[in-house]
């Protein structure tokens, strides 16, 4: 059973920074790619960043891509978001995803970790 274990969440205020990690119990099977995605009450989940286990190819949604990072760690299996400049809008569940390709739409996601709170307070 494939566990997607995530942390680093909490509260922060506006332009502060927080780092998410998201440990796998085990390399996901046929899923090369890892990623973040987050959710407010009453949106749709949305995708923010991913990463192949290599590390060479990287992904980010437009509104986070010059304050987030998204690293890899291959011998914790583990894959880390560096939030940076972090802004009220930031604030939703974030939610560790594994899948197929670098896009990690919603439908080709195989395994959803717990998700982890995020807030920033203005």
């Amino acid at each position: 059973q494939v566990q997607l274990v995530e942390s680093g969440g909490g509260l922060v205020q506006a332009g502060g920074s927080l780092r998410l990690s998201c440990a796998a119990s085990v390399r996901t099977p046929g899923t090369n790619y890892m990623g973040w995605f987050r959710q407010t009450p009453g949106k749709a989940r949305e995708f923010v960043a991913a990463i192949g286990w290599s590390g060479a190819v990287t992904r980010y949604t437009d509104s986070v891509k010059s304050r987030f990072s998204i690293s890899s760690d291959n011998t914790k299996s583990t894959v880390y978001l560096q939030m940076n400049s972090l802004k009220p809008e930031d604030t939703a569940v974030y939610y560790c995803a594994a899948g197929y390709t670098i896009r990690l739409d919603i439908g080709e996601i195989v395994y959803w970790g717990q998700g982890t709170q995020v807030t920033v307070s203005s």
